[in-house]
């Protein structure tokens, strides 16, 4: 099986698709540092650095030809402007409309399997339902999939939507790999250096959400404080970390043993083990600011590797 994957980034889809035992011909991305990790992680494939929005039907026939057949189109459109992550600022007509570029592709090189990955929330963009349709005109059988990566072995809880799309036969479902992971299998306790809880540069907003971990957990309990989100902003190492942003807000709290507590943010490191990838991959010369953007955008590769296992099966 062939496949190319567009709005690669750093290549979850791919790293993924290759597990299962894919060929990866080419990565689309207009980042250049994206382009620059896919290239050092897939030597082999092709790297195309362009925008995908205004390529034309023409050019794409011109790759269809450079490549040849290709089996699997893997895609994950930008998703900042389906998520709520974005706040108050409205959305982007040309953000949301980027997924269109799939149906383009997939018009013109015929590809037996497609998979979109994005956010749960693409499911209210004005186009989702047209796209659906727009792709079984085509000739696919669709089927949507609401995933969390935390069934797949991840230890992270990433919940997103995958659009399966088979032109022989009905997609798979995809049934949950392996029981959860635990962050805490992904955290080194002492490998890095803690500064205490309570000093005179820390936000007071930062020592009240300790504050009130420890009350709920007790003060002998190493935790997780998350610097996001609605509910509680804290949570156990028994169990996966909440999903995974580009900016990395999360620290671990630990008791110091002189009756306080130290804590450190979840360093890079750590971070891509809760993503799924591998030691091996190679983020380069990436600062921390773009290799956090490259994995919280990123899909992680054991969730990619159990659909694309499935559609082989049914081949």
């Amino acid at each position: 099986m062939r496949a190319v994957d567009l709005f690669c980034g750093a290549g979850g889809s791919s790293l993924g698709a290759a597990a299962a035992g894919v060929e990866i011909v080419a990565g689309f991305d207009v980042w250049p540092v994206a382009g620059s990790v896919y290239r050092a992680n897939f030597p082999h494939a092709r790297f195309y650095p362009c925008d995908l929005a205004i390529l034309m039907e023409s050019d794409i026939r011109v790759i269809r030809g450079d490549l040849g057949l290709v089996d699997l189109l893997l895609a994950s459109p930008p998703c900042t402007d389906h998520s709520p992550a974005r706040g108050a600022r409205p959305p982007s007509p040309a953000g949301l409309d980027l997924p269109w570029c799939v149906w383009t592709f997939a018009r013109v090189i015929r590809p037996r399997w497609v998979v979109v990955e994005n956010v749960i929330g693409m499911r209210r963009w004005h186009g989702y339902r047209a796209l659906l349709h727009a792709l079984m005109r085509l000739g696919y059988r669709v089927c949507v999939r609401i995933l969390d990566a935390a069934d797949f072995g991840v230890p992270q809880r990433r919940r997103r939507l995958y659009i399966v799309c088979d032109r022989e036969a009905e997609p798979p479902e995809i049934a949950p790999r392996t029981p959860h992971t635990p962050v805490g299998d992904v955290i080194d306790l002492d490998g890095y250096a803690y500064a205490p809880l309570c000093t005179p540069r820390r936000a007071r907003a930062t020592i009240e959400r300790v504050e009130r971990a420890v009350h709920a957990l007790g003060r002998d309990v190493a935790f997780i404080s998350v610097y996001y989100g609605s509910g509680p902003q804290w949570q156990t190492l028994d169990v996966p970390l909440r999903t995974v942003t580009t900016s990395g807000h999360f620290a671990l709290v630990r008791p110091d043993r002189r009756g306080g507590h130290e804590m450190r943010m979840l360093q890079v490191d750590e971070l891509r083990r809760a993503m799924g990838f591998p030691a091996r991959f190679d983020f380069g010369g990436c600062t921390r600011t773009e290799t956090m953007r490259l994995l919280g955008n990123a899909v992680c590769p054991p969730v990619m590797q159990a659909i694309v296992e499935d559609l082989m099966r049914c081949a």
